[in-house]
C-alpha cells in the first residue's frame, strides 16, 4: 500500500493561486552609495549580481540584488504623508511596478521581460525614510516598502516589460 498523497490546504492553494500580471513603469541605479538614483528607460540584470552600473551589486549571489515597489503603494505612502505624489527615487527602489500585487510573488519566481527573478523579501524601510519624507517618513512606508528579488536568469530590460510570475516548475525546466 502506498504511503497517502498529502492535500494541499486551501491557504496554500490560494497563496499560489493566479496572479494578475503587471507592467515595469520606472527604473533606478544608484550609481554609488547616497547617491540620487540615475532614472533610466532600461536595466541590464546580471545574474546571481544585480543591475549593471549598480553600486549594490553583490559578488555572492545576495537575496537583496534588486528592489522594487508598487506604484499603487506610493500612492498609499503619498497619502499618508499628505501629498500628491512621492518621487519613487526617494524610496531608493530599483523598480516601480504597476497592475501587480508585489505581495503575492513573495516566495515565488517571476519575470520582468526576459529575466528570471526569485523574490527574497520584503523591502523594509530604513532610517533614510526619516531624511526623504520628514517626521513620519518611517511610519508612512511602514508595510509599504516592496520587495527585494535575486536575478537567476539576466536580461535587458525596458520600461513597459511585462512582470508576470513563472510556475516553480516552469521556471526550473526552461
Amino acid at each position: 500500500m502506498s504511503p497517502p498523497v498529502a492535500k494541499q490546504s486551501l491557504l496554500s492553494a490560494l497563496i499560489t493561486s493566479p496572479v494578475r500580471p503587471g507592467r515595469l513603469t520606472w527604473i533606478g541605479v544608484r550609481p554609488e552609495r547616497r547617491a540620487p538614483l540615475a532614472v533610466s528607460r532600461s536595466a541590464v540584470l546580471i545574474a546571481g549580481r544585480g543591475i549593471e552600473g549598480d553600486h549594490y551589486q553583490t559578488s555572492n549571489n545576495g537575496a537583496r540584488q534588486v528592489t522594487l515597489i508598487a506604484s499603487e503603494d506610493l500612492a498609499a505612502i503619498a497619502a499618508f504623508l499628505g501629498r500628491e505624489t512621492v518621487d519613487p527615487g526617494l524610496l531608493r527602489r530599483n523598480f516601480v511596478t504597476a497592475g501587480i500585487n508585489l505581495v503575492a510573488l513573495k516566495r515565488r519566481y517571476f519575470r520582468i521581460g526576459g529575466a528570471l527573478l526569485e523574490a527574497t523579501g520584503e523591502c523594509a524601510p530604513c532610517s533614510r525614510m526619516e531624511e526623504a519624507f520628514g517626521s513620519g517618513g518611517y511610519s508612512a512606508v511602514r508595510g509599504r516598502g516592496g520587495l527585494t528579488a535575486r536575478i537567476l536568469e539576466g536580461a535587458t530590460i525596458a520600461i513597459g516589460d511585462e512582470i508576470a510570475p513563472v510556475p516553480i516548475d516552469a521556471a526550473v525546466n526552461e
